[in-house]
């Protein structure tokens, strides 16, 4: 079953969450979205939206009568809606799988914020923390458990799951199951396992893109029991897609800026370029910030909230800037550096004009992006050898012995390695992802986990406390005030924030807080920004080491003929831009957008061809008085508009201006 419906770019307004009651008792009938039934009761009470938009019913009907369900639905399709509401309306608890960390924290605490009690679980909490959490699935009657599909295969996790009661189970960034698809995680293979204990559990599978390959192989990874798909129309009626020709970006770039009011996201490839290319916007007198995933958690929550707000007009960002992000009038999306897939550049383009207002997407492509495209091949796909040799030093590194190493839990500086053993990081990083995918271990990308802090001692306790000194006294009566539930449970802090309301700077509240966890008042985790790697089985003789064709050779094929789609779209200058797109993702349309750069040039060709006949009497005159010629022979002398030559010569002959004799035209003397 594929339901196909075309994707709306209305947003309605949000509404606060002040009045907002309890979770109801879970009803079972009418269907979650019909009329006044729970879906429709449960959107306006928690989202103050009247009615669903597209095809958030049919997937939240279709996964409210537990059949697995799969939503393709394009980035601002509102996604969450479709697995928060029936998640309400029925009993027990929502398992969320979802990759983005980012993400997650984003919902869990807007979650809360309408009152509905959330949590997470994902690389970096103590072994404590997660304990914490997983009793309180089982017993704190929460609903909804996002967690990343790295934690899926832990004992303790598989151990407590059995205990609680899934409601059903949502799958985010679906995508991510299939070999196929561009940006595969072998985590998420093991959600089939889950399945196993939570046999009768529907699945509801969510992403954004999906080719049709795709589509087929999300639903048999996932034990779909029944095929079930409904498509969101990928075609965004308000956004025109443009390519732009130069070898001058930054200089073209600042003509868009200028000439194009609005909100703006500007898209390159690595860090440094980020901060480069907002220095040289704010040089120009444009406001502007960058982002990378670099940078601590407050200095991108500030950058974030000062797009958001309007305080700086673009955001300069790698492709770690974007998700979950709300910000409807952007209406712009530059992209200075040119994506490896369709898919990955769909998604980020996506991001203009989810107000249903007029936007832009545009590429600006230079001769010299193909060579930087096709390098990125051999970084993504090293030498088999290469890799072998990056794992034999790994071991060296961490002085693991031969046979030992499975379940070994080990923070990873990648810069330190490098140096240690003289590799570059990027092929490094390639390498570490190649053999997590071959199953030798499990490298987490950088995780950026904020501070976090609990009280040691009780409340009443603490009150009783003298002798700490009035600055220490005034920072325990800041943090009691900024945050809650830090008698029960760690909370995620920021030193920054507490650093500007107690107006000490941000070295001094930390030497507080480990004063106080010396003292055993609270407990304090200092943020930490650092990969892991997890060793999922022993170490093993190098020449033992097998990376299978499935993990390198059809992965290396696939990501060549995505490069290739990418640079097919960039160098295409006959086809209209949003049918390639649509094409790709295997939806047909059978019209031009009619605002593409594509379909304007055409459409400018075109009007050239339409010279008025009579404007050509004296060119072909001209032409046939110096020699009689066939009228193939003058129309490549006369090069551009064949109707408008054809009506010039009949006008011509009927004038009696011109004569055919023997297939030749000439003047008539």
């Amino acid at each position: 079953m594929e339901k196909q419906i075309h994707n709306e770019n209305s947003t309605p307004p949000q509404k606060g969450a002040e009045d907002l009651t309890i979770i109801p008792d879970p009803i079972s009938s009418p269907p979650l979205s019909s009329g006044e039934g729970t879906g429709v009761r449960l959107l306006k009470q928690y989202w103050g939206y009247d009615n669903f938009r597209g095809i958030q019913e049919d997937i939240i009907n279709s996964i409210g009568e537990d059949k697995d369900t799969l939503g393709l639905m394009p980035t601002g399709g509102g996604k969450s809606i479709t697995f928060q509401v029936p998640a309400l309306a029925k009993e027990g608890l929502c398992l969320v799988v979802t990759p983005l960390i980012a993400l997650m924290k984003d919902q869990v605490q807007n979650l809360k914020k309408l009152g509905i009690k959330a949590l997470a679980i994902y690389s970096g909490m103590s072994r404590q923390e997660i304990l914490t959490t997983l009793e309180n699935c089982i017993f704190g009657n929460y609903k909804f458990l996002y967690i990343s599909p790295e934690r899926l295969d832990t004992e303790i996790f598989r151990t407590k799951l059995q205990k609680m009661k899934i409601s059903m189970i949502t799958v985010d960034e679906s995508h991510c199951i299939s070999q196929w698809g561009y940006d595969f995680r072998p985590a998420y293979l093991k959600i089939a396992e889950i399945r196993d204990i939570l046999p009768d559990v529907p699945v509801l599978a969510l992403t954004a893109t999906a080719t049709p390959e795709v589509v087929k192989d999300i639903q048999a990874r996932l034990r779909f029991r029944k095929e079930n798909v409904f498509r969101m129309s990928f075609e965004r009626r308000n956004l025109a897609y443009i390519v732009r020709n130069t070898d001058n970006k930054t200089g073209e770039l600042l003509h868009i800026l200028r000439r194009m009011p609005g909100s703006a996201i500007i898209y390159v490839r690595n860090r440094r370029r980020t901060k480069e290319i907002a220095e040289l916007l704010h040089n120009e007198h444009i406001t502007a910030d960058f982002y990378h995933a670099g940078l601590d958690d407050a200095t991108k929550d500030i950058r974030q909230q000062r797009w958001q707000t309007g305080e700086s007009r673009v955001i300069v960002a790698t492709n770690a800037f974007g998700m979950g992000i709300d910000k409807p009038d952007v209406r712009i999306v530059i992209h200075l550096d040119l994506p490896d897939s369709i898919e990955a550049y769909f998604q980020e383009a996506g991001r203009a004009g989810r107000d249903g207002e007029k936007a832009y997407a545009v590429i600006l492509y230079s001769r010299s992006d193909k060579t930087t495209l096709h390098k990125r091949i051999p970084d993504t796909f090293p030498e088999k050898d290469y890799i072998r040799q990056v794992y034999e030093h790994l071991q060296y590194y961490y002085q693991m012995a031969m046979g030992d190493g499975q379940g070994c839990i080990r923070e990873f500086n990648i810069e330190d390695f490098c140096r240690k053993f003289k590799y570059f990081p990027v092929p490094v990083d390639s390498a570490l992802k190649i053999l997590t995918q071959a199953g030798y271990l499990e490298y987490t990308d950088e995780q950026d986990n904020a501070s976090r802090l609990k009280f040691s001692i009780q409340r009443d306790e603490l009150y009783r406390l003298r002798g700490m000194g009035e600055e220490t006294d005034r920072l325990i009566q800041i943090i009691l005030r900024s945050y809650t539930g830090l008698f029960t449970d760690h909370a995620f802090i920021s030193e920054e924030l507490l650093a500007a309301r107690a107006g000490l700077t941000r070295k001094q509240i930390y030497e507080q807080l480990v004063r106080l966890a010396k003292l055993r008042i609270v407990s304090y985790i200092p943020r930490k920004k650092t990969p892991y790697i997890i060793y999922t089985r022993e170490r093993i003789e190098t020449r033992h080491l097998q990376i299978p064709p499935g993990v390198y050779e059809e992965r290396k094929k696939r990501y060549e003929k995505r490069i290739e789609a990418m640079l097919d779209y960039v160098t295409n200058d006959t086809v209209c831009r949003s049918r390639m797109l649509l094409r790709y993702f295997g939806e047909s349309n059978g019209h031009d957008c009619g605002q593409c750069d594509t379909c304007i040039s055409l459409r400018n060709r075109q009007s050239a061809d339409k010279r008025p006949a009579k404007e050509l009497f004296g060119e072909i005159l001209q032409i046939l008085s110096e020699q009689e010629m066939t009228p193939a022979a003058l129309a490549e002398k006369m090069p551009g508009g064949k109707e408008a030559l054809t009506e010039a010569l009949h006008l011509l002959l009927e004038e009696g201006k011109i004569i055919a004799a023997n297939g030749m035209l000439q003047i008539k003397k």
